[in-house]
């Protein structure tokens, strides 16, 4: 006779569990729909104030037209993320990497502790870890994560450093020692009871872009093969709705929030995803859109903060599933959110510090010094640096350089011109902000035509190094990878190269150490370390203000 009266309150709960439930009467209604919203953001490198320039969109009036929209910055950031959760039952605030590195002077002289202090405060949940997230490191990068003063430089700031109150995680990134991901590679939130699982992806090709010796012992696994592995663990944890949250992108055409068309990465990687993955949030590619990739939603927020991205979602209390999902993207411009106070008082208290440094005087300049390439790859800003470099380490007990070469991924900002000219320190450092040393060594001619072949290790994303002056080459991508640059048409001082003797030669130690594919560079000898990269850019102003852009005559493609 008992077991009538467990019968009756099993079976209701049985029902709530599975998205029904049951009336007095008996009456059996299905559960609605459990609602969320994903807040997301991707790229945002250290730019706690507006980006100069803010955000490019098409004209209204004229939509074959762009116009520049402030927009950006952490304190209208917070004020948009803020209204957006207010009057959310269920949210979360998510990231796709590159939230730090590559950041202006403000964060990178702090190696980006403000930005990680300034996410945290407002209330960034999870991220992916992208590839400008080991710029410093993969060790810096667990310091991020966990807090502390810089080995070196201890504590710069106006407080001890607590770390990141988010999660990074990193399925693809495996530690090659124990075969454990470097970060965690997914993280299960739960909404009115539903659990959500988010994971967190590297791009592949990470190694082949950072400082190798920066991510030595690391393994950056495929993007697909890492999730598709992924998915039965989640669901047999019970887990349906899967979020993926990945630094790699696409390029769309269409506005912000459109996308008639998409090209890229992202497009085989989510693709040939399981079908079980609902939502994927992109990255890495700077650009803006609101996609549907083979039955997916896929995101992107554009760069430096000046987008948001808002995922309406919503689960099926009895599938336990995304049943639906839309996106839309909000500019945060400047002019329509208000400052977040708590952001305002964390960066005056930085801003307070780091200001006698970044208006400290270069040099100056007659017009802009940019870093846009001409269809030879070359750059004036590209010249100015390697000049720079050369200029640093020609002396006999600087290294005795004849040649310079710098990376164009290096350059990272072009130098304004503002008021009478005058070029800062932080002006400079935005161009530079990497921090990377200057190596000397000796390469052979060969070795020199050899290193500039490399500039197509990446077929469909070529790398043009920029070179000093007294140095050029020619170069003709009608002719098969890896003779691309005939011997000949390689000068120094107006004279081919001798493919026998050798030459000092000056690079980052990001190329010395083989970044951006350029394996030769590894095998550089009698090696000397220099100064930092933007300290020779600085000295270089110092010496030889005012500047001036020149014609672009070192590179020259000859189809």
């Amino acid at each position: 006779m008992r077991l009538r009266y467990w019968i009756a309150p099993l079976a209701a709960l049985v029902l709530i569990v599975t998205g029904f439930f049951v009336t007095r009467s008996g009456i059996v209604f299905r559960r609605a729909p459990v609602e969320l919203t994903i807040l997301a953001l991707n790229d945002f490198h250290g730019n706690l104030q507006p980006p100069p320039g803010g955000i490019r969109v098409a004209d209204p009036a004229d939509k074959a037209k762009k116009i520049a929209v402030p927009a950006g910055g952490a304190e209208h950031l917070a004020t948009l993320v803020k209204e957006r959760r207010k009057e959310k039952t269920h949210s979360i605030f998510v990231a796709a990497g590159d939230l730090i590195g590559a950041s202006p002077f403000l964060s990178a002289l702090f190696h980006d502790e403000p930005t990680i202090e300034a996410l945290s405060i407002m209330g960034l949940d999870v991220a992916s870890v992208g590839n400008h997230e080991f710029d410093e490191g993969a060790t810096e990068l667990k310091r991020m994560q966990d807090g502390g003063c810089h080995p070196t430089e201890g504590c710069k700031g106006p407080h001890p450093f607590l770390g990141a109150k988010f999660r990074y995680l990193a399925a693809s990134t495996v530690e090659k020692a124990t075969g454990k991901t470097f970060f965690p590679a997914y993280e299960v939130r739960e909404f009115g009871g539903i659990p959500v699982a988010f994971i967190g992806l590297t791009l592949k090709a990470t190694p082949l872009i950072v400082n190798p010796a920066g991510v030595a012992g690391l393994e950056f696994r495929d993007e697909v093969e890492t999730v598709n592995a992924l998915v039965p663990e989640i669901r047999a944890r019970g887990i349906e709705a899967i979020v993926v949250l990945i630094h790699e992108g696409g390029f769309p055409t269409g506005g912000y929030n459109e996308c008639p068309g998409i090209s890229g990465p992202i497009v085989g990687i989510v693709s040939k995803f399981d079908k079980a993955v609902d939502i994927v949030v992109s990255g890495h590619t700077h650009q803006a859109y609101v996609c549907n990739i083979g039955g997916r939603l896929v995101t992107s927020a554009d760069k430096y903060g000046t987008i948001l991205t808002e995922i309406d979602v919503k689960l099926d209390p009895a599938t336990r599933d995304i049943i639906s999902a839309k996106a839309g993207n909000t500019i945060v411009r400047t002019d329509a959110f208000a400052r977040d106070v708590e952001q305002t008082r964390l960066i005056a208290a930085y801003d307070e510090r780091a200001k006698p440094i970044a208006a400290r005087p270069s040099g100056k300049i007659t017009d802009p010094i940019l870093r846009d390439p001409n269809r030879a790859g070359e750059s004036v800003l590209g010249d100015i640096v390697a000049d720079a470099q050369l200029a640093a380490t020609a002396g006999e007990a600087n290294g005795g350089a004849v040649i310079a070469f710098t990376n164009p991924g290096g350059i990272r900002n072009s130098i304004p011109k503002s008021g009478d000219g005058t070029v800062t320190y932080a002006d400079v450092f935005a161009s530079q902000p990497f921090r990377n040393q200057l190596v000397t060594m000796t390469l052979t001619g060969a070795q020199i035509k050899q290193a500039l072949e490399q500039q197509w290790t990446a077929p469909s994303f070529p790398r043009i190094l920029q070179v000093s002056r007294g140095f050029g080459f020619s170069f003709d991508t009608t002719r098969p990878i890896g003779d691309r640059v005939p011997i000949e048409g390689i000068t120094f001082n107006g004279t081919p190269i001798d493919s026998k003797a050798t030459y000092r030669v000056t690079v980052n130690d990001f190329l010395a150490s083989g970044g951006d594919g350029f394996s030769t560079f590894k095998d550089g000898v009698e090696r000397r370390t220099g100064v930092y990269d933007v300290d020779a850019l600085d000295a270089y102003f110092k010496a030889h203000s005012p500047i001036s852009p020149h014609v672009l005559d070192r590179i020259r493609r000859v189809d």
